[in-house]
């Protein structure tokens, strides 16, 4: 290959380059022909090793990757003092066996900070029972945790119920979050690609809202196949949404104690992090994927997976 042909071939390659960053910049370039970015906040969850109290993280100590891209951090403020707010919703599969954990139940409810909503919901046949609407009266929330009707009441799909939860909680405002005490199990469309898995996943992406979810079964316990998907969705749920997801094994926890002492440590070590993202050029907006990540020794970041950029 001659050298002209070698420099022809490298000034193509130049071009073409240049024409892709700047297709790439004109796709979120606002008519002024500078980059437009939109601010998004999300709540992610910092904490040390086993469910401990996390170090100091300042704004620096934060990396925002999204969709492989660096992003800067507009704000980074923790989820403490006027920002402490946070509505609780404690959703129960009302076939789940929560008998002999019931009074741990109440006594969570009970500790919650003056500044904690709670509101308990049961998941029953299909329908969402209100037991207790969000309050800050602790103990009369905590007397409204009842025992559940058993396997017959069971949810024909908890995520239903949950997106009905859900609608209640998005026009609140600071921390939305809900505790789910179910199996998984989707009696309604099926375990393997549940539709309405998908459409809580993007929906708690589009909101904010962090799912928490306990593993309990509902009826006799079955260790197949289906069993493992079920645990796996809310597995699924609980990570899209950057909540945490408990359980021991496949069998219902002999106490709920030791995982809503970690909810409890998850809760008092959240922040509000801002940062800015290029505007979606699709008039519905789009979602791209999120990585928080820090290089503090003995810390993790949890965040949802996706975040939702708006359109023009």
């Amino acid at each position: 290959m001659t050298k002209p042909t070698i420099k022809l071939k490298l000034l193509a390659g130049s071009l073409l380059l240049a024409f892709a960053s700047f297709a790439v910049h004109a796709a979120f370039a606002a008519p002024d022909g500078s980059l437009s970015t939109v601010p998004v906040t999300t709540i992610v969850t910092v904490l040390g090793p086993s469910f401990t109290a996390p170090p100091p993280l300042g704004k620096t100590d934060v990396i925002v990757h999204v969709n492989d891209q660096r992003e800067d951090i507009i704000a980074w403020n923790p989820a403490q003092g006027d920002r402490a707010e946070l509505h609780l919703a404690i959703l129960i599969d009302d076939g789940a066996d929560i008998g002999p954990r019931l009074g741990e139940l109440r006594n969570f409810v009970q500790a919650q900070s003056n500044s904690t909503s709670v509101g308990v919901f049961y998941a029953s046949n299909g329908t969402t029972l209100t037991a207790a609407p969000f309050g800050t009266d602790h103990n009369a929330v905590a007397q409204k945790v009842r025992i559940t009707l058993g396997p017959s009441s069971a949810s024909t799909s908890v995520y239903l119920s949950l997106l009905d939860v859900m609608k209640k909680l998005q026009p609140m405002s600071g921390r939305r979050e809900i505790l789910l005490i179910s199996d998984g199990h989707d009696r309604l469309r099926g375990d393997l690609l549940s539709p309405d898995v998908d459409r809580v996943m993007n929906q708690s992406e589009k909101t904010g809202i962090v799912i928490h979810t306990l593993y309990t079964s509902v009826g006799r316990s079955r260790f197949d196949f289906r069993t493992d998907l079920a645990q796996a969705n809310l597995i699924r749920v609980a990570g899209a949404s950057g909540g945490q997801s408990f359980f021991q094994g496949l069998s219902t926890p002999v106490s709920y104690k030791p995982f809503l002492d970690q909810l409890d440590m998850a809760l008092h070590n959240q922040y509000f992090l801002t940062f800015g993202a290029p505007r979606s050029n699709k008039k519905n907006g789009d979602f791209r994927n999120l990585k928080v990540t820090t290089e503090q020794r003995d810390t993790s970041i949890t965040s949802q997976y996706r975040i939702f950029v708006p359109g023009p």
